[in-house]
């Protein structure tokens, strides 16, 4: 006789633990185990319907007689599927779970060597090879809370409690089995549109990452390598056992909320104008106005050139009329010195000496008549772009780069991470403040700064100074970059403790095999 009390007691504590169980293959054993225990079945499969609904797929088998556990956490099932439809799309009704999963009814039979209605050929062929004697079989549909059937439970032989009988499926055993089989495939269900979220979230997230890395052609990869360096050195720290860091674990959700942090840290940039992100000449914009200067200079030319005819017109002395060509020659050639002057500083990588700058304030007061009004052959904004002492950024354009982060912060605020990850905009928004105290938007230093903030600093860093995509600057070997790292630790740019591990446990050699070009993979001295 079956004990009510105690089987509503123990199916209490399985909703419990299918609710809590995240791991899908786990999830299914559970229910298969949980089912044979309530009825008491010495084998039993549990069938997952396919997303088309043509098939029933194998997920767990398990027979206590012979010693099987096949699916989920064990050995793998290479059992053919069971089709719902025949060749000739007809329903199936001939196989017994394809005929639970099609109609929803449950099928009860006490000896399946003996059943009508079914083909048991394979459930026979099954017993011969391995001596099993199949008898009893009980065939429940799993159907969720929108009554839709998801999976079929079929357990074989019933077993006498404390003896070696095999006996039918009870009418009771049969209600408190398709009980627990609503009750699995809900847990089923959410388990499955939880897992399901998660991965839309992170393909989501992905995608936003690319598009904006998509959005320059010479970042393309930025975010995903710092994503990716970003958990090579978490998952370090994490088989760090003594030191600094000996006492830190980044458990599975702190791995999960660092690592969408380091997806999102450029996420603001998705409102910096291309240009600007792009900027690879001092005179870039849209486009690079050194054509609309080497215009400016044809016309002053011209200028000068009818200055030459009409002065030249005024004599025929042909040796006063000589010293003329000399003479605008000389101007001539000055002009041309200018030009590639402007057009090798527009391109120039390396900082502006003091005379540089003189020479270019110099040659922006010249001035060219255009459309009948004299203009300088330098706009204001022009020669503030071909005097910025380092780089192709005027102090606006870079303020409006570092406002990146900002942007970032404030989009990432305005999402309802679960509590979890709840930390995602605060790490990803302050990748770029140092350790010293001198970094934006806010300025935090040392311990103001989370490790995770950190950690994002340091992979962004480094893989800026790898880069082989940027055309604003060549590719650092790892020995140059290095070497940098050096510096911007002894300046306490960035965390020394992080750049010790990322030196001594070789992340940054890890790292490079994978993504640098071969030509940059130098013999490093530390």
């Amino acid at each position: 006789m079956i004990d009510n009390s105690r089987n509503i007691e123990a199916m209490i504590q399985t909703g419990i633990a299918l609710s809590s169980e995240r791991d899908i293959k786990r999830l299914l054993e559970i229910i298969l185990t949980e089912a044979r225990r309530v009825a008491n079945a010495d084998a039993g499969t549990c069938y997952l319907m396919d997303e088309d609904q043509r098939f029933l797929h194998f997920s767990i088998v398990q027979n206590d007689s012979l010693n099987i556990r096949m699916g989920g956490t064990q050995d793998k099932i290479e059992w053919a599927p069971i089709p719902l439809f025949k060749p000739d799309g007809s329903p199936n009704h001939s196989h017994v779970s394809a005929h639970v999963a099609i109609t929803g009814n449950i099928v009860n039979i006490n000896d399946v060597y003996h059943a009508d209605g079914f083909d048991f050929e394979g459930t026979r062929q099954f017993d011969k090879k391995t001596g099993y004697r199949s008898k009893s079989m009980l065939v429940v549909p799993m159907r969720n809370h929108e009554d839709d059937i998801i999976g079929v439970l079929q357990l074989i032989n019933a077993m006498e409690r404390n003896k070696k009988m095999v006996i039918p499926f009870s009418k009771e055993t049969q209600r408190l089995v398709e009980a627990f089989a609503s009750q699995a495939a809900v847990a089923l269900t959410n388990n499955c549109l939880i897992k399901g979220y998660q991965e839309l979230f992170d393909s989501f997230i992905k995608v936003l990452a690319e598009t904006i890395d998509e959005k320059s052609p010479y970042t393309a990869g930025h975010i995903r390598r710092v994503a990716k360096l970003t958990m090579l050195i978490a998952e370090r720290i994490n088989q760090i056992t003594d030191g600094e860091f000996g006492d830190i674990t980044f458990d599975k959700d702190k791995m999960r909320e660092l690592e969408i942090a380091a997806w999102l840290h450029d996420v603001g940039k998705v409102v910096t104008p291309s240009y600007i992100m792009d900027k690879s000449t001092r005179l870039e914009t849209l486009h690079d106005r050194i054509e609309l200067i080497e215009l400016k200079f044809s016309l002053l030319k011209e200028e000068i050139e009818r200055e030459m005819i009409e002065k030249l017109l005024t004599t025929d002395d042909k040796k006063e009329r000589e010293q003329i060509k000399r003479m605008f020659e000389g101007r001539f050639k000055k002009l041309q010195d200018d030009l590639e002057f402007i057009k090798k500083i527009n391109n120039q990588t390396e900082p502006l000496k003091d005379s540089d700058i003189e020479r270019i304030k110099e040659i922006s007061k010249l001035k060219v008549e255009i459309n009948g009004t004299e203009s300088p052959i330098l706009t204001d904004d022009e020669l503030e772009c071909l005097t910025v002492r380092a780089g192709t950024l005027t102090a606006r354009e870079r303020q409006i780069i570092m406002d990146h982060v900002k942007i970032t912060r404030k989009m990432l605020s305005g999402v309802p991470f679960p509590k979890k990850i709840k930390n995602v905009p605060i790490y990803a928004a302050e990748h770029h403040e140092r350790v010293n105290g001198t970094g934006y938007p806010e300025g935090l230093k040392d311990k103001e700064l989370p490790l995770q903030a950190r950690i994002i600093a340091l992979a962004d860093v480094f893989e800026a100074l790898t880069a082989k995509d940027r055309p604003y600057k060549r590719s650092n070997t790892l020995s140059e970059a290095i070497q940098i790292l050096k510096k911007m630790v002894s300046t306490k740019h960035i965390d020394p403790l992080l750049f010790d591990i990322f030196i001594k446990e070789k992340i940054f050699l890890k790292y490079a095999k994978e993504e640098l070009d071969p030509s940059q993979i130098d013999d490093v001295k530390i």
